[in-house]
């Protein structure tokens, strides 16, 4: 069979699962028809378009069933399928009572249960929403095809060589600054001074989250002065190959380890922003190779409170677009520090991504670092590929609310979790 006639099958075989493709569908196709059966860019778009694929509406299901990415974010199965399923009874109900009018966007209410029904079974099957989230979270990165601009090698659609972290725009630093005698700052990290720090909310939320306030008294340490980034996590990668994606043992992430990655390149374009989809033992197999670890939970917290007292968000009681990542404003990750420090000089420290730590979850706090002496922090550090239970994440991320980029609001998932939203950044004690 000619090649040509091989990628027709292709298309009429994509043609029996849906009538339209989206853009990132369409860029799959035409590289599969340069790379697989050696077609030119115009020879497969003219296939596409004889064939009747053509670009079709995005559809945000997460809208169409009123829904927000926040609302099923961490949780478990079972409850993902409780939300999604009430949430289409509900609109389907109302369609149904509407009859047979024409909505506002033109579509009958028949076409409106169709996509009712299609959201549905794409939410509530665990492998359709990973894969809808993969193309929808990203798709506004991809440029536009045209023949001239489509790589013609496989080489061509991989990552170029990374920009090193100390040359990324906005986030290059200077030399080492002393802040006292035989102490030096680390590039690219802050200094949090020693001290007693407020920890917790006053009282609980309403939601029955936040812990209580109470004092904590921790020693002073160095912190990342943002998340680490896709750059510096490939140069992990080079160094480890244990750890890369096609490699990593799978016990030690949920099968959606850095998903968007192609084989070892990290998103075009995307060399500075946090690096994503990295479980918690990846995250410490990380800070170890770095010569650093996760922070402790209340070493976060109090790196994210800036020196403040009692206050709600990283700078005071205010939070809106213009100082953080958030809401779902921007629908993406962005850059490490575009957005304005706190007073310790941690930019992103709520939203973009959420961070791991080092902390199991629990509601246990005490005086002094709240779970975690020195002596946990070395069994942690020491032994972090034996545990199993679930890890403390802060901070909230770029899909999260306002709720969520609390600095004393706490989240949490097993340590086997990769997921489009969760990052980290290291610490360093002061000896």
């Amino acid at each position: 069979m000619l090649k040509r006639e091989e990628f027709i099958d292709v298309i009429n075989t994509f043609k029996t699962v849906s009538p339209s493709i989206t853009d990132i569908q369409r860029r799959g196709l035409l590289k599969q028809a340069v790379q697989n059966f050696g077609l030119s860019v115009e020879e497969a778009s003219e296939i596409l378009q004889s064939l009747g694929l053509v670009v079709g509406e995005e559809i945000d299901y997460f809208e169409v069933l009123g829904l927000s990415i926040e609302e099923i974010q961490g949780s478990d199965e079972q409850t993902i399928v409780s939300i999604v399923e009430a949430a289409h009874e509900q609109h389907y109900k109302a369609s149904l009572r509407a009859g047979a009018r024409i909505r506002p966007d033109g579509k009958t209410e028949e076409q409106w249960r169709n996509i009712l029904n299609q959201a549905r079974e794409t939410l509530i099957d665990t492998q359709k929403r990973r894969e809808y989230l993969a193309t929808f979270l990203f798709q506004e990165d991809l440029p536009e095809v045209v023949p001239h601009d489509l790589p013609q090698s496989d080489d061509e659609f991989d990552d170029p060589e990374p920009t090193p972290a100390n040359e990324i725009e906005n986030v290059s630093s200077a030399d080492s600054v002393s802040i006292a005698p035989n102490v030096d700052v680390p590039n690219d990290m802050v200094f949090i001074p020693a001290g007693r720090f407020q920890m917790g909310s006053q009282g609980k939320d309403e939601d029955g989250s936040g812990i209580t306030t109470h004092t904590v008294y921790l020693g002073p340490f160095f912190m990342d002065k943002y998340p680490v980034t896709n750059s510096q996590y490939k140069n992990f990668l080079n160094a480890n190959p244990q750890w890369e994606k096609k490699k990593i043992p799978d016990n030690y992430h949920d099968g959606n380890y850095l998903q968007t990655w192609s084989s070892n390149n990290y998103p075009r374009g995307k060399a500075d922003h946090p690096v994503v989809d990295v479980s918690w033992y990846a995250a410490m197999a990380y800070a170890q190779w770095s010569g650093k670890r996760l922070p402790t939970e209340a070493e976060w917290e109090k790196a994210a409170r800036g020196g403040l007292i009692g206050k709600i968000y990283p700078w005071g009681d205010h939070i809106d677009i213009d100082m953080a990542n958030y809401g779902m404003h921007i629908r993406r990750t962005t850059p490490v520090g575009e957005y304005p420090p706190n007073d310790y000089g941690v930019y992103d420290v709520v939203g973009n991504v959420w961070e791991w730590c080092l902390d199991e979850y629990n509601d246990s706090s005490s005086y002094r670092n709240p779970g975690l002496d020195a002596k946990s922090v070395s069994e942690i550090t020491t032994n972090f590929l034996s545990i199993a239970s679930a890890r403390v994440l802060r901070g909230g991320s770029w899909a999260s609310s306002e709720r969520a980029a609390r600095v004393n609001y706490c989240g949490c998932a097993d340590p086997i979790i990769t997921y489009y939203s969760y990052g980290f950044r290291c610490v360093k004690a002061i000896d």
